[in-house]
């Protein structure tokens, strides 16, 4: 059975005095809830270290939210994946929709990305999702399996085996909206059958899809209860230690 992640990305919030109090109520608060899940926190790079302080000796784990694909040389404002490495991190964002959609990273880019987090031992959680207008249209399925696909085909199956996964409907990412469980429940299920298609049945059976979008503690039970919906991606609602800790199931 894959365990349950719950992940927190903070966004372009937190300075690292605000991140390094909120990582430890947090890591107070998991060790107290004796949940078995696993916990992630994404904090801006400045806060890193910080909340790496704050979180040592706890089960809580910290990741980048973006990570470039170069592991060093004259790439000015970039950080590389053996930076990320050497802080402890265990884990790294790509291809969040904020990156694609914000920033116009295509990918080409996050197919190189990825590749960088898994040569530097990093974990990471790759983000794929659907325009509004991709889902109005009847697009969601194919514009999110060619995510998938652009990135993933050609890896390894070794390789694929330290991804994780993350279906985030744009259209839902702090917008107050959120998908339906069912509407994330057959995305998952869509995507664990391409997943199935590249790696083989082992692969769709272990590797963890996370829902991204707008969670919020009223909703997780639900999403959490779908068989498969591994997980959450916490945007808002990972920026105060009570909601976030409501968010994680005992």
């Amino acid at each position: 059975m894959r365990r349950k992640i719950i992940a927190g990305n903070w966004k372009m919030n937190k300075d690292h005095r605000e991140g390094a109090i909120l990582a430890k109520e947090i890591a107070d608060g998991f060790a107290a809830s004796r949940s078995s899940c696993e916990v992630v926190l994404f904090p801006p790079f400045t806060t890193l270290p910080a909340v790496m302080e704050a979180i040592r000796g706890s089960a809580v784990r910290a990741g980048a939210q973006d990570i470039y694909c170069e592991d060093e040389g004259a790439f000015t404002g970039e950080i590389s994946g053996r930076m990320i490495r050497a802080l402890g991190c265990t884990h790294v964002l790509v291809g969040h929709s904020e990156r694609r959609h914000v920033i116009g990273e295509g990918g080409e880019l996050l197919a190189r990305k990825l590749r960088a987090s898994l040569r530097n031992g990093l974990k990471p959680v790759f983000c794929v999702g659907e325009l509004l207008e991709d889902r109005e249209a009847a697009r969601a399925f194919e514009v999110v399996t060619a995510q998938v696909r652009e990135c993933c085909e050609g890896l390894e199956a070794e390789e694929f085996s330290r991804v994780v996964l993350a279906y985030e409907p744009v259209w839902a990412i702090g917008t107050g909206k959120t998908a339906t469980t069912r509407d994330a429940s057959d995305m998952h299920g869509i995507i664990r059958m391409l997943v199935k298609e590249l790696f083989g049945t082992a692969a769709a059976e272990r590797v963890p899809i996370l829902y991204g979008g707008s969670v919020k503690p009223e909703s997780a039970p639900d999403l959490l209860g779908d068989a498969e919906i591994d997980g959450l991606l916490v945007g808002g609602a990972s920026l105060k230690s009570k909601s976030f800790l409501d968010i994680i199931p005992r």
